[in-house]
């Protein structure tokens, strides 16, 4: 095994009296610290009361493959390496992941400090289910993506956490409203441990609607999961073919439905036209 340590250690998601002390303690261990922001770094730093003695360098998106390497290389050196994101823990949705496999195949010995993240906080502050959740991540940007991720999705039923940027969160909402339905419930967490901090609870449809005034800082998106299905396919057949015969779109509804009782959409749609051709 590799004589250098990998050290992925949690930064405050806000307040930065939420670091966790050991993190002040690796800063000044540190032979290499590698951040996604060099700046936000040095101010965090002032505020905890330490100095970093070793040399500080980006890791960001941007230039993690190239920069993994390089610290690869100083961790077979044997080297102390720190990795710091703006917010939370490092590798969960940004940079870190390649640093950490990488790492891992040198035979380098990995760690962490854990603390402040805004997926447990979100969790446990928006009042749905947290005895099973996942996490999503940042859904996609293009609409098409968005609304094939949030299908699969739709009969999910576990509690889910996203990630979104504030500008298109009335948006996401929307599209979520439509996949699960505008009654499903959710929280929007807006600066989670900062001065204007914000839990907004609700059905989709209503959230949606709230957001479409527009919404600044950090968000974190928590949904109810798909309640178990109370029908089976046959019951809610006569239901969709009269929305179908009154003009409805099938594949609409089969979607309706599939989101409202957590079946199969594939399963409604087919047996709706096995019946109508039958």
């Amino acid at each position: 095994m590799s004589g250098g340590v990998l050290v992925l250690a949690a930064t405050p998601i806000g307040d930065p009296r939420d670091a966790a002390p050991r993190l002040a303690e690796e800063l000044g261990l540190a032979d290499v610290v590698a951040a996604e922001d060099t700046r936000r770094l040095r101010r965090l730093c002032r505020d905890l009361g330490v100095e970093p003695p070793g040399s500080v360098v980006s890791f960001h998106e941007h230039n993690e493959s190239a920069r993994s390497a390089e610290l690869v290389g100083r961790l077979r050196h044997g080297d102390r390496v720190l990795v710091v994101t703006d917010a939370g823990m490092p590798s969960v949705s940004d940079p870190g992941y390649r640093l950490v496999r990488a790492a891992v195949d040198a035979g380098t010995r990995v760690t962490g400090v854990p603390g402040p993240s805004a997926v447990l906080l979100a969790l446990a502050v928006s009042g749905l289910p947290v005895d099973r959740f996942c996490f999503e991540g940042f859904p996609p940007r293009k609409e098409g993506e968005r609304a094939r991720l949030l299908t699969g999705l739709a009969a999910e039923p576990r509690t889910m956490v996203f990630f979104e940027a504030p500008h298109r969160l009335g948006r996401t909402l929307s599209a979520m409203a439509e996949a699960f339905g505008p009654e499903r419930p959710a929280a929007v967490c807006r600066e989670l441990t900062k001065t204007h901090e914000e839990v907004r609870r609700g059905g989709l449809g209503e959230l949606a609607a709230w957001a479409e005034g527009g919404v600044l800082g950090e968000v974190t998106l928590v949904v109810g999961g798909a309640v178990g299905p109370a029908s089976d396919v046959g019951t809610e057949l006569p239901g969709i073919l009269e929305r179908v015969a009154a003009g409805e779109r099938l594949k609409d509804v089969c979607g309706e439905v599939a989101a409202a009782t957590g079946l199969s959409r594939k399963a409604l749609y087919d047996a709706a036209v096995a019946t109508r051709r039958g």
